[in-house]
């Protein structure tokens, strides 16, 4: 079964998820928005989930964390917690 590492931001608001992922993509550190923002309780890791596999995450997180490029800040994803910027650090089939 395929698995993944990532880290994510969960915040209320679109807009709030697109202007920290502007923030990031400036060169702000992804682990401190996360420490600052992020309302998961993964916040404390720095947006860091461990390893999971595919299936675990909702459908849409799933999408994106399987299917879309590594190292890369994708978002903002949708789901019934709020606005994701997600990043896949590691996959393996």
């Amino acid at each position: 079964m395929p698995s993944a590492s990532a880290r994510h931001i969960l915040v209320e608001s679109e807009a709030l998820c697109l202007a920290l992922k502007e923030e990031i993509e400036n060169g702000a550190e992804f682990t401190d928005i996360a420490k600052q923002h992020s309302t998961c309780p993964s916040a404390a890791q720095g947006g860091d989930l461990g390893q999971f596999s595919q299936g675990q995450m909702v459908p849409e997180f799933d999408k994106v964390v399987f299917s879309e490029a590594l190292n890369t800040v994708h978002g903002p994803v949708k789901t019934q917690f709020g606005y994701h910027l997600l990043e896949t650090t590691q996959r393996s089939d």
